[in-house]
């Protein structure tokens, strides 16, 4: 071959390299394409990454994957057969919903947690409460099948603890929900869908939610939301923080189609480990209770009372005999902190109740007549006989009225009330009070709730026998002064409710 074939035959092989080389790289991040016939090169995307890698990022991603990896192993799936449980058609809430075992009336799919190395298994009431007898079953690392036993099950908090038989489990680290703030992030773990070991990320974006979903008359509700998306399935598995502890146990999702739509909900961990232990000690829970209704308090209801503030929680009714009525409290007093923590909601005092035992003591630091005052209540335990505390006042001196004071309108409140008779006292079981026979439309009484047929009983915490007195009472108050009702519904429900005289 002569030296000019060589050298063109070279020169051939080295533009192929080079051609190569443009087809399957991309030089920096773009891409170039070399067209045949002679076209000009197209260059796709750019050449330089916008933003240069951050190691905050990547070291926060090194977190995730630490977290789910060492908390992964002890999260387990439950399947349960049961005895013909209703379906999530047949649940009582259209919005909040659980969502545990998933579909078939027979057999459904949930989460759980083993919290000791012998087997005790955390999850929900509502995943376990219809198990058919030998109908729990527990899996293990997507391989190992177990039968669980049903130690106990909480329906005030929707907690229960399952067991197998296993030694040397992989256990979870319960950590301190008292501890957690919004905006902290958090994994949640377990099944949904039929999706074993399935993570999620999201950050907390509320605390202290009451929802109103736990339907046992006891329901205590202080639920942790997050943002980690869950789904049917998911319930009793764990909510986690950055340190792979345990902070919450997985239970609710606000829904309208039945999946995941931003918001879930988890039980605090602090509330599981008094329950847990209850239930693996004496196979049910042993909780103390003050022995009050309770409710919250709006700026209103502050001013009606003479709080300068909305704080606190109100004493709504007493529980005859119950540990506040032997402590000393009285209906209208309001509850500002329990051992020292302050109060400003009607779940968080149920909540830091629930985690203490009949015998118990705690200290409320209460609010009455314009005073502060500390009472000390030992606390009882529940017991479904009591009735509420009645009114244990003496009748007063009946004013005189006369005919024309029968019946008496509230204009500014858009409330009009009557004098009660004899038979009507009672048929309404009351010894006193005036009848509300209308309220206006979107008046003053009706957006606080007052409505036809209740009776208000007292005005300013003093007893009302009569529209005229009722008169005096409102009449000595300015325009946007509160004043504070007690109210029956004649079936024995009573409550307090502010209202505030409208201004001109």
């Amino acid at each position: 071959m002569s030296k000019k074939s060589v050298f063109a035959a070279i020169g051939l092989i080295t533009i192929g390299i080079v051609f190569g080389i443009i087809l399957v790289s991309g030089l920096g991040n773009g891409v170039t394409l070399g067209l045949a016939g002679g076209g000009q090169d197209v260059k796709l995307g750019g050449q330089k990454a916008p933003v240069a890698r951050n190691q905050s990022l990547e070291a926060m991603s090194d977190n995730f994957e630490a977290v789910a990896k060492a908390t992964t192993p002890s999260v387990v799936a439950i399947t349960v057969t049961t005895t013909g449980r209703k379906t999530q058609q047949e649940m009582p809430q259209d919005f909040f919903r659980f969502f545990g075992p998933d579909a078939q009336p027979q057999q459904g799919y949930g989460s759980g947690f083993i919290v000791s190395s012998d087997g005790y298994i955390a999850t929900n009431n509502h995943v376990v409460e219809d198990a058919a007898t030998d109908g729990i079953e527990v899996q293990i690392n997507e391989k190992a099948r177990y039968k669980a036993k049903l130690i106990g099950t909480d329906p005030s908090t929707d907690l229960a603890v399952i067991k197998i038989d296993a030694k040397d489990l992989p256990v979870a680290v319960l950590g301190n929900s008292d501890s957690v703030h919004i905006g902290e992030w958090v994994l949640a773990i377990g099944n949904p869908l039929g999706l074993n070991s399935t993570v999620t990320a999201g950050i907390i974006s509320a605390i202290g939610r009451n929802i109103r979903i736990i339907q046992d008359n006891y329901g205590i509700e202080n639920f942790i939301q997050t943002d980690a998306a869950v789904n049917p399935g998911n319930s009793g598995g764990p909510l986690v923080n950055m340190s792979g502890e345990v902070v919450g146990i997985n239970s609710a999702i606000a829904t309208t189609n039945q999946r995941y739509q931003g918001y879930s909900f988890a039980v605090p961990v602090n509330l599981f480990k008094v329950v847990a232990t209850d239930l693996i000690k004496y196979g049910s829970v042993r909780r103390g209770y003050i022995g009050v209704q309770i409710k919250d308090v709006d700026q209103t209801l502050a001013d009606a009372v003479g709080l300068k503030e909305a704080k606190g929680v109100l004493v709504d009714k007493l529980v005859k005999d119950g540990a506040g009525e032997r402590a000393g409290l009285k209906e209208g007093d309001v509850i500002l902190s329990i051992d020292g923590k302050e109060v400003n909601a009607a779940n968080e005092l149920q909540a830091t109740v629930a985690s203490h035992h009949p015998g118990d003591q705690v200290t409320l630091r209460i609010y009455r007549d314009g005073k502060t005052l500390e009472k000390t209540v030992t606390l009882k335990p529940r017991d479904e006989t009591v009735t509420a505390a009645k009114d244990t006042q003496q009748k007063g001196e009946e004013g005189e009225e006369s005919a024309s004071e029968k019946t008496v309108s509230f204009e500014s409140l858009g409330l009009t009330v009557r004098a009660l008779s004899e038979s009507e006292m009672g048929q309404l079981e009351v010894d006193r009070g005036v009848l509300i026979t209308q309220v206006r439309s979107f008046s003053e009484a009706y957006n606080r709730q007052l409505a036809r047929g209740y009776v208000i009983l007292d005005a300013d915490r003093k007893e009302v026998r009569s529209p005229s007195q009722l008169r005096k009472i409102i009449e000595s108050h300015k325009a946007g002064e509160s004043v504070l009702f007690r109210v029956t519904d004649g079936k024995g429900n009573t409550t307090f409710i502010a209202l505030q005289i409208p201004k001109k």
